[in-house]
């Protein structure tokens, strides 16, 4: 009697993946790793170094649900869950800052968002390569100034007494001591020193586009707003979005450094915003909970406001991010 003979086990298909009317199959994971470990080894470094000081810490916000005390330990101490997030929302600043935070960011946002793009769109008007590139030099300059030089400035400046603005204007006034003229001042000196810098992406875009496009709109008669308005402004549109994305994710996180330097007691009812008050209540009174409370809370609205935003663009706009 012959024995049966068992079929031949089939070999299990590749993973396949269509791309328009051609099928591509894959390789298995384990074998893309072997045939290419030295690339899958560079990848690894990064990704180490991501989770050991980006997702590491995130170990210590535990602390903002604890009453935290450094001899017990983050473990060790007690939990106390919401009550650091309670006394935040009920101290009788609370409010004030948030506003204060708020509109800071967005006047921020609202001044000079548009302005790197008009320099783009002025630069890149520009023929006499040389004048460019000295006009260019004098825009970056100021964004390698330090904080702490540009509030020096900001102070000689804006002094009552020899400060060049008061010589100019012919008065007396004390700039910096009036809290209704702490966003102008701000806001002003930072698109001063940012403008030029956040030029540089938008001329990279813009050297991208075809130049034939723009002869032939020479061509066809277009004049110099034209040719930007129908050239220019498109090339620019993903770029501006992604831009402002990124800028509205950190509306809550307004600069601290410059607030904290131009920052007096006069001037406090719309220069108090959260970075300041987090810095004072943890370094300074070792508030270590509460402080890291009101920053996680700054941080949950920073998200909330990037998926906000993002979502908005992506509508208001035919760019799709993945």
């Amino acid at each position: 009697m012959n024995k049966l003979r068992a079929a031949p086990k089939a070999a299990e298909p590749r993973a396949a993946a269509v791309y328009g009317d051609a099928v591509v199959h894959r390789k298995p994971l384990k074998q893309r790793i072997t045939e290419n470990w030295q690339l899958y080894l560079l990848l690894l470094i990064p990704v180490v170094v991501t989770i050991v000081y980006k997702y590491g810490p995130m170990y210590g916000i535990q602390i903002a649900f604890r009453d935290f005390k450094a001899s017990r330990g983050i473990t060790g101490s007690e939990w106390v869950g919401l009550e650091w997030f309670v006394e935040f929302f009920t101290s009788p600043n609370c409010w004030r800052m948030i506003k204060n935070t708020v509109l800071l960011s967005l006047y921020s946002l609202l001044w000079s968002f548009p302005v790197p793009i008009l320099l783009a769109l002025a630069l890149n008007q520009l023929r006499f390569h040389k004048l460019k590139r000295v006009v260019q030099t004098v825009l970056y300059a100021p964004h390698f100034i330090s904080t702490m030089i540009i509030c020096g400035m900001l102070r000689i400046f804006l002094s009552p007494t020899g400060g060049l603005i008061n010589l100019l204007l012919g008065t007396s006034i004390d700039f910096l001591n009036q809290s209704t003229m702490f966003r102008t001042i701000y806001v002003a000196s930072g698109i001063w020193q940012e403008a030029g810098w956040g030029t540089i992406i938008y001329l990279a875009t813009l050297s991208s586009v075809d130049p034939a496009l723009y002869e032939a709109a020479k061509v066809d008669g277009a004049s110099v707003f034209q040719r930007i308005l129908h050239i220019d402004l498109p090339a620019l549109v993903p770029m501006a979005v992604l831009q402002l994305i990124l800028s509205a994710s950190n509306l809550m996180n307004i600069g601290f450094e410059k607030v904290f330097l131009l920052q007096t007691d006069l001037n406090k009812a719309t220069s108090d915003i959260i970075a300041v008050y987090v810095y004072e209540q943890g370094i300074q009174h070792a508030e270590y909970s509460y402080s890291t409370a009101i920053g996680l809370f700054n941080t949950a609205v920073n998200i909330v406001l990037l998926i906000i935003v993002s979502r908005i663009a992506k509508k208001a706009s035919d760019v799709q991010f993945v």
